[in-house]
């Protein structure tokens, strides 16, 4: 039975272009809430799994959002810590009809790059089942990173389920090098690992989807699930042969970002669920495509009641 989930990374103020065109001649924002990490923890809520998020922020304004957000979700903040010293970091996307979106961060030395490993020790590990963590949160600083290895060994001790996203972010890293070795490094302690076919040319030397799910079972990941964007991802578990789940046809492509999160949070709680993995990424190929149809980067995050209504009236891709 699963207990529920516990995240850790760095929620941001996020800015929407209101209208299209460079970020540097846009009128006006509206205000949101962004994160990889945050956007599986409010997918996961929604669902109606017990949630808790690690993460360290200003007392500033998007700090104060962010909280308030958390809430409206119903994520436990009892893990939120505040700091007068730091600000919240905050982004900027523009709008886009074709394409993906622009992104500028406003977030090196923020609040959540200060976190450790005494904040680590906030966490009843015993009072959850699943950790996701992503490769974010570990490229912030040598505090973060310390902190990601210190949550996975106390997972791992606890029995918590691994799960583990590379994310790639390469502007946020001090170099190409050091950015593949430990992203690989943590997903090898990982009991799932969820690469999308695109950073698999980064971390391990091919796009193939096949190629890269032995890549990471070789290195120790019980289950590998590679995304393959709107073909859908490939399953490796150990349990016979690789098997692709196909994704589901999107009426309109809004905005792709927080379609891996999505991804990510129905996969997670599929199998919080006990369904088995195919059904689990089935799931997650479901939230990911609501995901495309939505600006923000988790307003598409569906309840039980919209999920069930988007997987019975939407096809699947033809493999």
């Amino acid at each position: 039975m699963a207990k529920g989930l516990v995240l850790a990374g760095e929620p941001m103020g996020l800015l929407i272009a209101q209208t299209e065109g460079p970020l540097d001649s846009v009128k006006g924002y509206s205000l949101a809430v962004a994160g990889a990490e945050f956007n599986v923890a409010t997918g996961s809520a929604r669902l109606g799994h017990k949630t808790a998020y690690l993460t360290k922020l200003g007392d500033d304004p998007f700090g104060r959002l962010i909280t308030r957000t958390l809430r409206d979700n119903q994520i436990e903040d009892n893990l939120v810590t505040f700091t007068k010293e730091r600000k919240t970091g905050f982004m900027l996307k523009s709008k886009v009809t074709v394409g993906d979106p622009d992104i500028f961060y406003f977030r090196a030395g923020s609040a959540a790059s200060t976190l450790s490993e005494e904040d680590v020790d906030k966490i009843d590990f015993s009072v959850f089942s699943n950790i996701h963590l992503t490769g974010i949160l570990p490229a912030l600083s040598d505090s973060t990173r310390a902190a990601v290895r210190l949550m996975i060994k106390k997972a791992r001790a606890a029995g918590l389920y691994i799960s583990f996203d590379p994310n790639l972010r390469p502007q946020l890293w001090p170099s190409k090098e050091v950015m593949v070795s430990c992203l690989n490094d943590l997903a090898a302690e990982a009991d799932m690992v969820l690469p999308g076919d695109g950073e698999g040319a980064t971390l391990c030397g091919t796009t193939d989807a096949r190629a890269i799910n032995k890549f990471y079972r070789d290195l120790g990941a019980k289950t590998v699930v590679t995304k393959c964007g709107a073909k859908g991802a490939l399953v490796s578990d150990g349990d016979g042969e690789d098997v692709m789940v196909p994704g589901f046809i999107i009426d309109k492509v809004v905005d792709t970002v927080g379609a891996g999160d999505g991804f990510a949070c129905g996969v997670i709680t599929a199998l919080m669920e006990g369904l088995p993995i195919a059904k689990a990424v089935e799931r997650g190929c479901a939230i990911g495509a609501i995901q495309c149809t939505f600006s923000g980067d988790n307003e598409g995050l569906p309840t039980p009641d919209r999920l069930r209504e988007f997987m019975d009236s939407h096809k699947r891709v033809a493999l």
